[in-house]
């Protein structure tokens, strides 16, 4: 199957997995309870009220609705917006990650005396909550007269910057053996050996890892928008999280901008992937 063949069935498959979810959510708002239930005492089923679980035709029709009463501007118009300047922070944020990650495990090979010190650092880094970070990061960003754009774009580096680190270091360990053996026989320098051999033995091992980062970027932009009062997708969710009562589809329009943008960074991720190893031998990868 050639290239358009394959994507155009990727295409069909993901508009038909999003129909089945439709259908799925609109099965279950007929066939649960308003209120919720209780299960063995603990309240785990969902509320299929209105307020909670809006009908999905609701929800796409909040795109045409005006923004704000009395004015022309639609949801769609300024969920753009919002989206455009969230997906500009959310892609230097990645680009900020990735370098941070890729140096990191560069020099965790290196010296497996860093690797052993720093990697539980590394990993630990990830269990801090990020929305208490964003006013740290906030007020010392303030000392250095930063623009507040660079303080979302570093929280979001905060969190791309681990799945690209752990999937280099491990690419970076997997280059053959045998390779590896014929390189020093030639007295090869490591990082000869690195730019020769290892980085491209770790490239089937970092793609998966950028793809990861580039939705965690989404997520630390959309956090950091809702800490720091950035323009963003993250400050329309809070902002039409003020409507849930009156008009709780629009809380979801927000929602499906925030899924769309981390599409968007996957497939741009994706997109690349494709056109750098267009070229690469598959038995490379195997």
């Amino acid at each position: 199957m050639s290239t358009t063949g394959r994507m155009a069935k990727r295409a069909g498959l993901f508009v038909v997995a999003l129909g089945l979810v439709a259908v799925a959510w609109e099965a279950y708002k007929f066939l649960g309870p308003d209120d919720g239930g209780d299960v063995f005492g603990w309240r785990i089923i969902p509320k299929t009220n209105d307020r909670v679980m809006p009908h999905v035709w609701e929800m796409l029709a909040e795109f045409a609705e005006p923004e704000v009463r009395g004015k022309d501007t639609p949801v769609w118009q300024a969920m753009l917006g919002y989206a455009w300047y969230t997906l500009r922070m959310s892609v230097a944020g990645l680009l900020m990650g990735a370098t941070l990650g890729m140096g990191l495990a560069i020099l965790m090979a290196r010296f497996r005396i860093v690797e052993r010190g720093l990697l539980p650092y590394v990993v630990a880094s990830q269990t801090i909550p990020l929305i208490a970070l964003a006013p740290q990061v906030a007020a010392i960003g303030g000392n250095f007269d930063l623009p507040k754009w660079t303080w979302a774009a570093g929280l979001a580096a905060f969190l791309s910057f681990f799945p690209v680190t752990v999937a280099t270091l491990r690419g970076l360990h997997a280059a053959p053996a045998a390779s590896v053996e014929l390189m020093d026989s030639y007295a090869a320098s490591w990082w000869t050996t690195l730019r020769k051999l290892r980085f491209p033995a770790a490239v089937p091992y970092i793609v998966p890892g950028m793809k990861l980062a580039a939705t965690a970027s989404v997520i630390g932009i959309v956090v950091s928008e809702v800490s720091l009062g950035l323009r963003g997708v993250g400050f329309a969710a809070l902002n039409y999280g003020q409507k849930t009562t009156s008009q709780p589809a629009t809380v979801y329009t927000a929602v499906f901008a925030a899924a769309v943008l981390g599409l968007v960074m996957f497939g741009g991720v994706t997109a690349i992937e494709a056109y750098a190893m267009r070229n690469r031998p598959k038995e490379l990868d195997s």
